[in-house]
Order: structure tokens, then C-alpha cells, then sequence
């Protein structure tokens, strides 16, 4: 039995992986997870002085164990995670997309005068900076307004923070993942827009071809049961909080849109992909030490791995 350290994921971004592991799909590939709590000690206060990425640490969550040597492996926004590998001091390597698409949406307090995203031009929008919901709302905001008319502030990695932060004034929106998103509506927040983004797994070498193929066949074998029955999997989206936040224990997995959960087989990250992602980071001013997207990726356990757990 090989043992495998992932940090820790939620459901929003590691659902089929969760499965996996509850289900006995990873014992039965002959791994043995333990869970890493990389949240431990992670500021979650809003600094409205920092208002772009720039000397912040992008390991300040994600990654954060995995850079300490305590982790073998973790997964995250794709976009992030380029940035991270291209920072790394212990030769992590993204291995290909993982299995959920994580749908986040932008959000307004519902005493917001905004109704539309170009009513966001220049005012402050609480961004995690190197986390998906940062990327995503560069994405989304850049099709209604010029980019220096978007104004970020760093907001906390987890939603529930972001949320707070919201409701109690200190921006004007932020981007949530759920259950948060469906919580924020149903407490009055509007939904100004929302997308979904891919995630990759970043591992070191201790992820080689054979065990990164054993770990994709569980995830493959969650997926397949995910999508054969959503709804009896949409109660690890609150059962994962609901010792840590009242307002989600109280709510009811009715609450939740099962279109919202999105789950597929973990793939390869297409090199065309690869490139035209590295080129839309560094045009927003980072990863400007990549010459090369491919550089970024395993190719080899990448490859192999995939093309082995068909």
C-alpha cells in the first residue's frame, strides 16, 4: 500500500476525490490517503492596500504544505497553479485537470446598487489573489470594462471569509464557490455573473506514471458514480462545513443546484491550452519567469498516467 499526503480540499474543488477516498476507491488501487490541513495559520483578513498580486506569496494556502515538504500532492485553479509551479522549490509539476469544474459566481450585497457587471467599473472587488475565484474574476469583468478599469483588493482565500467580508461592507463584490453561493442567495446577494474553471493536481516525484494512473482510476470510478446519482453526493457540500459555520449546517442540500456540480474523467492539459493559458497569465503581469508552458507539466507521468487509466 503506497500512501499518498494530498492537502486538504473541499467539495467545490475536490468532490470526486472525496468520494474516492470515502468510498474505498483509493484502497483499492492500493493507496493509502492522509489529509494535510493547509489552512492552518492562513491570514483570512481583507488588506484594501494591496490591489494587485505583486509580492504576495502564492503558496499562502494551496500549495503552502506541499512547499514545506509535508504534502506530495494538492490541486487547485489551473491558472494559480502555473504561477506555483513556476515559483516551486520542491520540483512540483502539474499531472493534468482534475475532475470537477468549480462553478463560482460574482456577488453583490442585496442593498447593492449594482445590478450588472459594468456597474463594477471602479469600484472594489475582493479578489484571493493566485485563486481561482482571482482569475475568474479577471476573466469575467474584462469582457465589460477596460482592465484598468477593474479595481481588485485582496480578499481571503474561502469563501466563507470573501462572504463575510461582503456583507459586512468592506467591497463591493466578491466571487463565492459553493455552498457559499447558494447561501448568499439565499440570504438576499444577487448573482451579477458566474463561469466555471478547470482545475490541474500538482504532485513531486514521489507521483510517478504508476501511481498517479492508480490514483486517476479511483477518481474515474468517483466520477462515475457522481454522475450516476448527483443528487445522493450533494451532501458533502454541506456536510464539509457544518461544524464550522452555523449557516451552513442549517441549510438543506435543497438549497444547492445539482447543475452546479459538474464532475469528468481527469485529463491531460492540452498543449494548446497550455500556451494560451500561460499567455493570458502573463499579459495580466505574471508568470513572467516561464519562457514555456509545457515547462509547467510533467509531461511524461502526464501522459503515461492518462493514457494508462483508460
Amino acid at each position: 500500500m503506497k500512501k499518498l499526503v494530498l492537502e486538504t480540499t473541499a467539495p467545490f474543488q475536490g468532490l470526486a476525490e472525496l468520494v474516492a477516498d470515502r468510498e474505498g476507491l483509493f484502497e483499492k488501487e492500493g493507496i493509502q490517503i492522509e489529509w494535510a490541513d493547509r489552512e492552518k495559520g492562513v491570514d483570512k483578513t481583507v488588506q484594501k492596500d494591496v490591489t494587485s498580486p505583486d509580492g504576495v506569496n502564492p503558496f499562502a494556502s494551496h500549495g503552502k504544505l506541499f512547499e514545506e515538504g509535508k504534502a506530495d500532492m494538492y490541486n487547485a485553479c489551473e491558472w494559480g497553479n502555473y504561477c506555483r509551479v513556476q515559483d516551486t522549490n520542491q520540483g512540483g509539476r502539474q499531472l493534468g485537470r482534475r475532475a470537477i469544474v468549480c462553478f463560482a459566481g460574482l456577488y453583490v450585497r442585496p442593498d447593492s446598487e449594482v445590478y450588472t457587471a459594468q456597474q463594477l467599473v471602479n469600484k472594489d472587488v475582493g479578489a484571493p489573489y493566485y485563486f481561482g475565484t482571482h482569475y475568474l474574476i479577471l476573466h469575467m469583468l474584462e469582457g465589460f470594462m477596460k482592465r484598468d478599469e477593474i479595481k481588485l483588493v485582496k480578499a481571503p482565500n474561502g469563501s466563507r471569509y470573501r462572504y463575510d467580508a461582503l456583507m459586512a461592507g468592506e467591497y463591493e463584490a466578491t466571487c463565492l464557490t459553493e455552498p457559499y453561493a447558494s447561501l448568499a442567495e439565499k440570504e438576499g446577494c444577487r448573482l451579477i455573473t458566474s463561469s466555471f474553471l478547470h482545475g490541474t493536481e500538482v504532485a513531486s516525484d514521489r507521483v510517478d506514471t504508476e501511481t498517479y494512473t492508480k490514483f486517476n482510476r479511483a477518481v474515474k470510478e468517483a466520477v462515475k458514480r457522481v454522475n450516476a446519482d448527483r443528487s445522493a453526493y450533494m451532501h458533502y457540500f454541506i456536510d464539509y462545513y457544518k461544524d464550522k459555520d452555523p449557516r451552513v449546517a442549517a441549510m438543506d442540500v435543497s438549497d444547492l443546484m445539482e447543475s452546479r456540480v459538474v464532475v469528468v474523467d481527469p485529463a491531460p492539459i492540452l498543449q494548446e491550452e497550455a500556451d494560451r493559458t500561460a499567455a493570458w497569465i502573463k499579459s495580466w503581469g505574471m508568470l513572467a519567469e516561464t519562457d514555456e508552458a509545457s515547462e509547467l507539466i510533467n509531461m511524461d507521468v502526464q501522459q503515461g498516467a492518462h493514457a494508462a487509466a483508460e
